[in-house]
């Protein structure tokens, strides 16, 4: 198997944050996730393209990535049925997808990451979410040894959550995730900025249109190091909502089934005057004020001080408190981000 001592990982998380990992293993079959399953490391965690980590301290636990490659299409004459490895590219895959006539995660174009992670975070944009359109996940258990399938419902899929962020967090990897597609479409077009495509709509058009809509909101890592959006869109009770819509009636807002409202934690971050905000090497881009930028040579600590200021603002303004969609990680795994930068 694959591995290095010491190696830096600035090159393999989108924030470009340099931290150095004590033992990186980059298993492809079965055999190898055993063979790392009885080391039994105290701490690790699981890297996928690192575009949604925050490592936050100059070392790291050691870091399991799985390479693991390989779609495989089938179909009957209902549904298509798609198995895609952990280490493919999602963008790629949802590519892959349109291109072959499959239709359902068009909206999902250009999120950054992996096939593998897409189900942890239960990645979702443009009113779709992976969730809807997976049928199960292959999961290595580390404890068993054993590959276990997750059905949908045992996955317990909710906004950007799942058993695998929860539950199951740091007990194995995401070999396989296994989609159902129906063969008939119906375009998801209700979201701003989709709603204009003139029909008849293709998702290929949507597709296109999601991806000029996220080039123009959200900068390029690439270019500005940064993890997309930093924060979820809080949910908070109508009541709760009722009362901040009396004093900003512009507000956007998300009703949702169980009575909640969604806010938009952006526009929240705006009006708090932090678009733009910049301290040291870090800053709230001046576009799109739910992106955190690296711009030049920050540490993780850097990330999680801004992160805490732009919480304490949107707090002191709209008693609303953000939480962080990007994972924490310390040199003792993933931490709950309130609990980083604590004495």
């Amino acid at each position: 198997m694959k591995k290095h001592l010491q190696f830096s990982v600035k090159a393999l998380n989108s924030f470009n944050i340099q931290a150095i990992a004590p033992k990186i293993f980059f298993p492809t079959s079965l055999v190898e996730l055993t063979e790392l399953a009885n080391k039994h490391f105290t701490h690790f965690y699981v890297l996928g393209e690192g575009s949604n980590t925050l490592f936050c301290d100059e070392k790291t636990p050691v870091l399991i990535k799985p390479s693991f490659k390989g779609i495989e299409l089938t179909e009957d004459n209902d549904s298509f049925y798609v198995k895609v490895a952990c280490a493919e590219n999602w963008h790629d895959f949802v590519e892959y997808c349109v291109n072959k006539k499959i239709y359902g995660i068009e909206n999902l174009a250009l999120i950054p990451g992996s096939a593998g992670a897409a189900p942890v975070q239960n990645v979702g944009a443009y009113g779709v979410e992976v969730g809807d359109f997976i049928d199960k996940v292959s999961w290595f258990d580390f404890s068993q040894q054993a590959l276990v399938n997750y059905s949908n419902a045992q996955c317990k899929f909710s906004y950007r959550d799942s058993i695998f962020k929860q539950k199951l967090n740091g007990r194995g990897v995401i070999t396989h995730v296994y989609f159902k597609f129906p063969k008939i479409w119906h375009p998801i077009i209700s979201y701003q900025g989709l709603s204009c495509l003139p029909p008849p709509v293709s998702a290929q058009d949507i597709m296109q249109k999601v991806i000029q809509l996220r080039q123009e909101k959200l900068p390029d890592p690439k270019v500005l190091a940064n993890a997309g959006s930093f924060f979820k869109n809080p949910m908070v009770t109508n009541a709760c909502f009722k009362a901040l819509q009396q004093k900003y009636p512009a507000m956007p807002f998300y009703p949702q089934s169980n009575g909640n409202v969604k806010l938009a934690a952006g526009w929240l971050i705006e009006q708090a005057g932090l678009k733009g905000f910049k301290e040291g090497d870090v800053g709230v881009h001046e576009k799109q004020a739910l992106v955190l930028i690296n711009y030049a040579d920050a540490l993780g600590q850097d990330i999680v001080k801004l992160a805490k200021h732009v919480q304490q603002q949107v707090m002191k303004q709209f008693n609303v408190q953000l939480q962080a969609e990007v994972r924490f990680i310390t040199q003792q795994g993933e931490v709950d981000s309130a609990s980083v930068g604590k004495g």
